[in-house]
């Protein structure tokens, strides 16, 4: 279990990985992982691989992969009690919702601000029990990248 490096450096880079994926991902946008297709998975796999050498280098210890998940658990708790704490700190983290659609229409440029196409949203609507815009309230992409559906109220 000897280190090629002290236990620290293992720390810090996985700590800094962390802290620059989840930058990236603020930059992508929210529905980066929200919807995962096929091509999202792929692109998962891609970067956890290429990432595991940036945090452990040449290093085959075990310790060495254990120390830096350890540290990128413990920023991500940390992360996590701070924005439940801090309203400023989560809305940075998190970001917020985005309107996609309100009574029964599509908010212009909405769909395209976060690479949706009409098929994908509509898809989202027939999950939900409904067959078309016209039959919802509100459709939100929310911070997490999910989307949330309030179905219209029926007049009858």
């Amino acid at each position: 279990m000897h280190l090629s490096d002290p236990w620290w450096v293992y720390a810090l880079r996985g700590a800094g990985v962390y802290l620059g994926l989840l930058l990236l991902l603020r930059l992508l946008g929210k529905r980066s992982f929200g919807e995962m297709t096929t091509f999202d998975i792929v692109v998962l796999m891609l970067v956890g691989g290429t990432l595991r050498t940036a945090i452990i280098g040449d290093d085959k210890a075990p310790l060495a992969a254990i120390i830096g998940v350890l540290a990128i658990f413990l920023l991500d708790k940390a992360i996590a009690w701070v924005a439940a704490r801090w309203r400023l700190f989560d809305r940075v983290i998190e970001g917020r919702a985005s309107l996609l659609a309100r009574d029964g229409r599509i908010i212009e440029g909405a769909l395209r601000k976060h690479d949706m196409s009409d098929e994908a949203f509509c898809r989202v609507l027939r999950e939900k029990g409904l067959r078309e815009v016209g039959d919802v309230a509100e459709v939100r992409l929310e911070a997490n990248g999910r989307i949330s559906v309030l179905k219209a109220p029926h007049h009858d």
